[in-house]
């Protein structure tokens, strides 16, 4: 084999050989997971011992990405002999549930065409007892309704509608008592009980906006999961009323507005981040995932109390230490194991790292050591580890004094690049979300794959991420393309200051919340770039509120802006206003089932710049939503945007 290094052609299939290993859950001896080793992501089935993986839906059906999903793509429910799948058509996001046999078959829509052309998103189901939570978006009214399914009997229950989620947040174990969360904006959320017998959901914790006096302060309380206690009598939840980056929080059922801070013991992380979530496990057993310098860390923890004082103390680490270190959880289940003695319980994860593909983890009931046995072994195709960047720390200061998170994706050493090279800024999306250390997820592929081309990556994390705090957050609310924009524009000046660089060339990249930061950076600040790529991003924010289904412009509306009261700031904030200003070269990239930015809007988008004499190119799939997903347009996808950077910056 001939040495690698610079000039070596590296094609994208070899990142892309990499297989998916996502959301595993385990049953009978059997770990269940989503792969793409198909072409598309599907389900399948494999010993918890290692064997064969088992396909378990036909060949060329595609579920979603569980990264975007709402709610679980599946549930196993042994006991029923089935499996839950939830599935659209094409990534147009209405999903459907379906059952398939244990051992897979042909997806049978458990409600026939009830539910047709609706979303019904699976938020939680016990797998015991075969009760799952939905909720429904129908997709002409704003109002978002609860629902509680008996799969044994496909008896529905509904729980009650609102303009704001009433989405499940939590049950006790026989199912007699639901918390529902409403949520108006990322943080904002209200809590409500609904009792079996009852007609009405009934105000459990907070106050709910249209009883809020104008201009009133609310204490965000950044709510997760409803845990009941082992006796049911009060409540465990993630929350942002005492800490910033998150902690436990305790109220009683029957004094829930007296809400106290529940110690946790025995924590081994160090570092700045946020607790994510908590869940139970089964009695007195938790779960609690933290987000530590993008990086993900969970704990199996036990839960004490007596009457003076409660705590949480950490068991053991399922993850955060060799060699589940260095990067991110991409879904984690148990499996209970119950004898007249003791119950067991068996854990299994998927662990994926920037410069490595996810991997299936299990720790079996019967390990003693509680040492987690790798099961997968994806690596890269004939690229080896050393040409891959693992990225550094970039973190800045903005221009008000807040500290931005970043990272600097530069070539190996060992490709043997000369010289400074040029940059792509990658912008994540959301914008309430957060770049991690994610083989898996579409960017760090393309990100490794631009390394590979000569190119240097820089991706900030700006205000509005998550990962660090509520604050950090809470920033981009009533704000996109404002400060948000600055923390880019500050970022690119210290690198400007890094000989490695040659900011003479620059581009910029986003996908979503991404794209639409890619359209302000390149019109709003046209000398910068020498090419970019906007994949389905909004350009003008008052026809995308317009064009979102009814039931996501009720949240759009309260943290972007209202299209009519609002008009001229979301006119003053829409890239459609400055567009005339692009110099550059664009490719727009496009899903055409896409149902949060519609195909209109790239469509808006390349004949506006077409028409001021830009260079435009619009790729469109036909068989994609809101993400490219699908291994057969991915390989085109990635290939384009290389071979258009490569054109305009250089390398």
């Amino acid at each position: 084999m001939s040495q690698q290094g610079v000039g070596t052609q590296f094609p994208i299939q070899s990142l892309l050989s990499a297989r998916l290993l996502l959301s595993p859950q385990l049953a009978k001896g059997k770990v269940y997971f989503l792969s793409d080793m198909s072409g598309v992501i599907s389900l399948y089935a494999m010993d918890q011992k290692g064997s064969i993986p088992e396909p378990l839906l036909p060949a060329g059906l595609a579920l979603q990405n569980p990264h975007l999903m709402a709610g679980h793509n599946y549930y196993v429910l042994p006991k029923l002999g089935k499996i839950l799948v939830m599935i659209d058509e094409n990534g147009n996001e209405n999903y459907q549930p379906c059952f398939i046999p244990l051992d897979g078959g042909i997806p049978e829509p458990i409600f026939g065409d009830k539910y047709k052309n609706e979303q019904l998103a699976c938020i939680n189901c016990d797998t015991e007892k075969n009760i799952a939570y939905f909720f429904r978006d129908d997709r002409k009214t704003p109002n978002i309704e609860g629902l509680r399914v008996d799969l044994n009997t496909l008896e529905v229950t509904s729980l009650g509608k609102s303009l704001y989620g009433n989405t499940w947040n939590g049950v006790n174990k026989d199912h007699t008592i639901v918390i529902l969360a409403d949520s108006y904006t990322a943080g904002d959320t209200v809590l409500y009980i609904w009792r079996n017998g009852t007609t009405e959901r009934r105000l459990l914790y907070g106050i709910p906006i249209e009883k809020r006096i104008k201009n009133q302060q609310i204490q965000l309380s950044g709510f997760g999961t409803c845990n009941f206690t082992p006796e049911e009598k009060g409540l465990l939840i993630r929350t942002n009323l005492f800490s910033d980056e998150g902690s436990i929080g305790y109220f009683a059922l029957d004094n829930p507005a007296n809400i106290t801070e529940v110690p946790i013991l025995g924590l081994k992380h160090k570092g700045h981040g946020e607790l994510v979530d908590l869940k139970t496990v089964h009695d007195d057993l938790y779960l609690l995932e933290y987000n530590i310098d993008v990086c993900s860390w969970l704990y199996e923890c036990q839960y004490h109390e007596n009457k003076s004082q409660r705590r949480l103390e950490v068991i053991q680490i399922l993850c955060g230490l060799p060699p589940l270190d260095e990067g991110v959880i991409l879904g984690y289940e148990f499996e209970l194991h119950k004898t007249p003695s003791q119950t067991e319980v068996g854990y299994t994860l998927s662990h994926s790292k920037a410069n490595s593909p996810a991997q299936i983890c299990v720790y079996p009931t019967s390990s003693r050591t509680r040492k987690p046995k790798i099961l997968s072994h994806e690596h890269v195709l004939g690229i080896n580890q050393k040409f891959l960047s693992p990225g550094e720390d970039a973190s800045y200061t903005s221009s008000d004094g807040l500290r931005i998170s970043a990272r600097l994706y530069l070539p190996s050493e060992e490709m043997g690049f000369k010289g400074s090279r040029p940059l792509v800024l990658y912008v994540h999306g959301g914008p309430q979300s957060q770049e991690r250390p994610d083989f898996s997820w579409f960017s760090m592929p393309l990100i490794q794959f631009l390394t590979l081309n000569g190119f240097a990556v820089f991706v900030p994390n700006v205000r509005g991420s998550v990962g660090y705090g509520m604050k950090y957050m809470k920033q981009v609310d009533h704000d996109w393309g404002g400060k948000d924009r600055f923390d880019h524009i500050e970022g690119l000046k210290m690198l400007e200051k890094d000989t490695r660089i040659d900011s003479s060339r620059r581009a910029v990249i986003g996908r979503s919340y991404g794209g639409f930061m890619t359209l302000t950076l390149a019109s709003r600040h046209p000398d910068l770039w020498k090419a970019a790529c906007d994949m389905f991003g909004p350009y003008d924010l008052i026809s995308f509120i317009h064009r979102l289904p009814k039931t996501w412009q009720t949240f759009f509306i309260m943290s972007m802006g209202h299209p009519e009261k609002d008009k001229e700031f979301l006119k003053e904030r829409s890239p459609k206003t400055y567009l005339k200003n692009i110099k550059c070269p664009m490719l727009i990239i496009q899903g055409k089932n896409d149902p949060r930015v519609l195909i209109a809007e790239s469509k808006d988008v390349a004949e506006d710049l077409k028409a001021n004499g830009v260079e435009t190119e619009l790729l469109v799939f036909e068989d994609e939503g809101h993400d490219v997903i699908k291994f057969k347009n991915k390989v085109p996808c990635y290939t384009k945007i290389i071979d258009f950077f490569k054109k305009h910056l250089k390398p």
